[in-house]
């Protein structure tokens, strides 16, 4: 199976594969590929090759609609909905479109990106339920806001349960799999962790809770995990159901004379951190993860803040991997410091020395010019940070690498977080980023968040963005493009974030559309 590496995406793709690509005749290009992949051409440009073979495998499933078909769901959803609307919004690139055999094909959600960030549309809805909960998580989020600003901050506990269940079509009965499922980097916002329960629910509604290994700090490396390796004295699961389902599974143990399955929890700051779910694949299973986090999130007045008399501050680092040093270069393909880049950094920035004023500057930026839209799988954009800085549009995580690269190239440390955006109402999966910033430390920046509310016209939710975080965050993932630890074998569906999970066989990995994931939170509170 392919393993992705950043040099993949690095090199430039061959002229008149692009021809093709961007045709949209996908069947031609990979003939071509594959025959220049058998002639004797240097072993940067097969990676990329190889990578831009599963790339355009990818790519014209997620556009199905023509324009006749856009066209009329469209007129079945807008009232009074005419052509000329169409062919504006279309010039305006306000919906993300691709050519297949010559001809514009727009992508599976382009009418709720258009709801999402044109009021205008929104207000001619024919069923107003498919802008449900744009209100109701506006309201939420400026009552937290409130809240934060009148206590100084909030704290908050979550129980959080996820299951993944592989589609009929994907299943292969009995061949071993990994499953890995995200869970919470204990740092930053994230005080507490347990993990209370691992297991697999059997398609006659049975259940077998699965044993948990913990991999040391630093373990894995350099080799994937093989099944039924004992690496480490089982972690017991601390739980109140804890001895009902040991029972069973001893019982289960003794009849198969061993685990059917183990897990494996990564260590408490790995880059990407996971439940690893491996053992042999049984038709119709779930797999399924319960755990309990806590976040402690202080109000910190950065919009309006400056260097001197802060009383309340961000994150202080004290594990040398966070230290801000760290996070001032390059991160190829996607985190480069090209002329362009430098140009508008610039430009926008202007003559401003003081590092928090710099990252405020970049921030208002984005928020104000920079339009929302979803885009297709990561994977499939080559360049996510030119993707955003020369269309000017993006989704959460093309946003948060736009932020992270222009302060880097202001001389202003940023990382990325991501994972889930966790309310008792909804569980979605969301990008924001981090930047450092003395006296404060390391403060948080979530772009789409703040422009979601100048689109909403709410200048306070805007600016409260800069610098904090409302609490409905589990952060799963430190660092972009960063490998799990046990590492993934294959090329994940995903490999540069991780909220959904992964999915591996022995022959080959799951593509997202392969299997289902669904986050739920079973329990929270406000701690007082």
């Amino acid at each position: 199976m392919m393993k992705f590496t950043e040099e993949m995406l690095a090199a430039p793709l061959p002229e008149d594969i692009q021809k093709l690509k961007w045709y949209g005749d996908f069947e031609a290009a990979l003939r071509v590929i594959d025959k220049r992949l058998k002639t004797d051409i240097p072993a940067p440009l097969k990676e990329r090759l190889r990578a831009e073979q599963e790339i355009l495998k990818l790519m014209p499933e997620q556009y199905p609609y023509n324009w006749d078909q856009a066209l009329k769901i469209m007129d079945e959803n807008i009232a009074d909905f005419t052509r000329e609307e169409f062919q504006e919004l279309w010039e305006e690139n306000a919906m993300e479109w691709i050519y297949i055999q010559g001809h514009v094909h727009f992508k599976d959600n382009f009418l709720e990106n258009l709801v999402k960030t044109r009021e205008w549309l929104a207000k001619r809805l024919i069923r107003p339920e498919l802008e449900a909960g744009k209100t109701s998580n506006a309201e939420c989020l400026n009552q937290t806001i409130s809240y934060m600003k009148e206590h100084g901050g909030i704290s908050c506990r979550f129980r959080l349960r996820s299951t993944l269940q592989v589609e009929k079509e994907a299943e292969q009965q009995g061949q071993p799999v990994k499953v890995y499922l995200p869970v919470p980097v204990e740092y930053a916002q994230v005080t507490s962790f347990r993990l209370l329960g691992v297991g697999v629910t059997r398609e006659d509604g049975s259940e077998l809770t699965v044993p948990v290994r913990r991999v040391p700090a630093g373990a894995f490396c350099e080799e994937s995990l093989e099944i039924g390796t004992n690496r480490e004295a089982a972690f017991r699961i601390n739980t109140e159901q804890e001895s009902r389902r040991e029972a069973g599974r001893r019982t289960e143990k003794e009849k198969s004379g061993s685990d059917p399955f183990q897990a494996w929890l990564a260590p408490e700051t790995a880059d990407q951190r996971t439940v690893c779910i491996v053992g042999d694949y049984q038709k119709g299973c779930r797999f399924w993860i319960e755990y309990e986090y806590c976040v402690e999130m202080p109000y910190v007045d950065a919009y309006g803040g400056s260097s001197d008399g802060v009383s309340a501050k961000g994150w202080i680092p004290r594990e040398e991997k966070d230290f801000p040093a760290h996070y001032l270069g390059e991160q190829l393909p996607h985190i480069h410091f090209t002329p362009y880049l430098k140009a508008i950094t610039a430009e926008i920035v202007g003559e401003e020395t003081e590092p928090l004023k710099k990252a405020r500057r970049i921030y208002d930026y984005i928020t104000t010019h920079l339009m929302y839209s979803y885009v297709r799988s990561y994977f499939t954009i080559t360049e996510l940070v030119d993707y955003a800085a020369a269309g000017w549009k993006g989704d959460c995580g093309i946003q948060a690498l736009l932020f992270i690269n222009m302060c880097r190239i202001a001389g202003v440390p940023a990382r990325w977080q991501s994972g889930l955006y966790a309310r008792p109402q909804d569980v979605g999966c969301h990008d924001w980023a981090m930047f450092y910033a003395e006296p404060y430390g390391w403060l948080f920046a979530d772009c789409s968040f703040g422009g979601s509310a100048q689109r909403m016209g709410c200048e306070e939710r805007r600016q409260f963005y800069f610098g904090n975080l409302d609490p409905y965050r589990m952060p799963a993932c430190c660092q972009f493009q960063a490998d799990f630890q046990p590492p993934f074998g294959g090329l994940r569906h995903d490999p540069y974030d991780n909220q959904r999970g992964e999915v591996e066989y022995p022959e080959r990995c799951l593509r997202g559309d392969e299997f289902d994931t669904q986050h739920q939170i079973t329990e929270w509170e406000i701690l007082e």
